[in-house]
């Protein structure tokens, strides 16, 4: 029996982490000390004024049934006075919310919503793959937008070709950024609302590491920007925010037409997130818990920024302090051919895991990225592994 997947199977890569996955389970097998810097998966639970929900949600079996099509009308309002508070949108909870199973469900089906084959998506470069792997699993063409480093990571708007523009449906954007850390102002997102009204594209905005924030910043939402909920979904999640990334409750806020055109297609290839799952993530947002557990969680992370900066700039790698995300990324020291050697060389001489920028786009190549996902003692002996294997190498030993 001669067994072919699809085309579109044929074509897809395998999925990135699901590599990294593979080579650490072979180094544990061997008896390594593996430190894991690569995935975004917070290490810290989930906290308790939400697990307290969830358990006395599930013992309710009014519960059990099938979700509403359109999500919770408890958890779409705590969505809504969420944004109203934090960012001082107002949103309809009925026609301006959706409820995803994860924000990557509803960014990799968006596409699927409004690109037919031979459309045109702009996807940043390095970004999270999944921008792409939907375009492509919809007949759409990438175009390639590169984030690079002489412009703090923002897609310069006057490069794109002025037919690619024409032709576009969907732009894809995130921030802060994957994997970059780097962070946008609202002068921007005005700049890209102006644009894609003029181009007729939807903005698809990625906002997974809203409260992931230092130094006193405070990430925007594209939506406050002057005109961008004519032309912006946004997607928000409760795996980063709320460490709740294996609960899978995600959303999605904005103009309310392209909203229900991903609801429309979400309730005929899904049954909705479970009962129990949504009113958990009600009580994550309505809680007055939600400022104090976001602060803590950041101090957290900014101390694991700040060890792993100070490190890298003592080995001589030159790297920029993020003010949001989990994550740090740097340049691949001199003397190795490219990302993906240079992780390769970290993991065998030290254990630790980290991630190859070539993994994220063809703009990522030089670069490496490390996720903040260890406790700071755990990290300073990472660090101080990668320092020894890069003296070591400088050395010829």
């Amino acid at each position: 029996m001669n067994i072919q997947p699809a085309e579109r199977i044929s074509k897809l890569p395998r999925y990135l982490f699901a590599e990294i996955d593979k080579k650490v389970r072979a180094a544990l097998d061997k008896g390594v000390d593996v430190i894991k810097l690569g995935i975004g998966d917070p290490d810290q639970p989930t906290p308790d004024y939400i697990i307290n929900r969830m358990v006395a949600e599930v013992q309710k079996s009014a519960n059990h049934t099938y979700p509403p099509d359109e999500g919770l009308a408890e958890f779409k309002q705590a969505v809504a006075d969420y944004y109203k508070e934090r960012h001082g949108v107002d949103l309809d909870p009925q026609k301006e919310v959706c409820v995803l199973l994860g924000s990557k469900e509803g960014i990799a089906h968006i596409s699927a919503c409004f690109v037919n084959a031979g459309d045109v998506n702009l996807v940043p470069d390095p970004g999270y793959p999944v921008y792409s792997i939907g375009t492509m699993f919809a007949g759409g063409e990438v175009y390639r937008m590169p984030l690079k480093t002489e412009n703090n990571f923002l897609p310069d708007l006057s490069a794109i070709d002025t037919a690619v523009a024409k032709k576009a449906k969907l732009m894809f954007l995130n921030y802060p950024n994957n994997p970059t850390g780097a962070d946008a102002s609202l002068d921007f997102f005005a700049e890209v609302a102006k644009y894609a009204a003029e181009n007729n594209i939807i903005v698809c905005h990625d906002q997974a590491y809203s409260e992931i924030a230092y130094d006193g910043y405070k990430p925007p939402s594209f939506l406050e920007a002057p005109g961008g909920k004519d032309v912006c979904i946004e997607f928000g999640s409760l795996s980063k925010t709320f460490n709740m990334t294996g609960w899978r409750i995600g959303y999605a806020v904005g103009r309310a037409e392209v909203v229900e055109v991903l609801s429309r297609y979400k309730t005929n290839i899904d049954s909705g997130v479970f009962k129990a799952v949504q009113y958990a993530g009600t009580e994550a947002f309505d809680s007055d818990s939600r400022v104090s557990f976001n602060e803590k969680m950041n101090k957290i992370y900014q101390e694991r920024r700040d060890v792993v900066v100070e490190a890298l700039r003592q080995m001589g790698i030159n790297v920029r302090t993020p003010k949001a995300t989990f994550y740090v990324w740097a340049p691949v020291p001199d003397g190795f051919a490219s990302s993906t050697e240079f992780v390769g060389y970290i993991l065998d001489e030290t254990g630790v895991v980290i991630t190859p920028g070539r993994g994220f786009g063809e703009y990522g190549e030089g670069y490496f990225r490390i996720a903040l996902t260890v406790d700071a003692e755990r990290m300073r002996e990472a660090m101080g592994r990668i320092k020894q294997a890069l003296a070591s190498r400088a050395q010829g030993k």
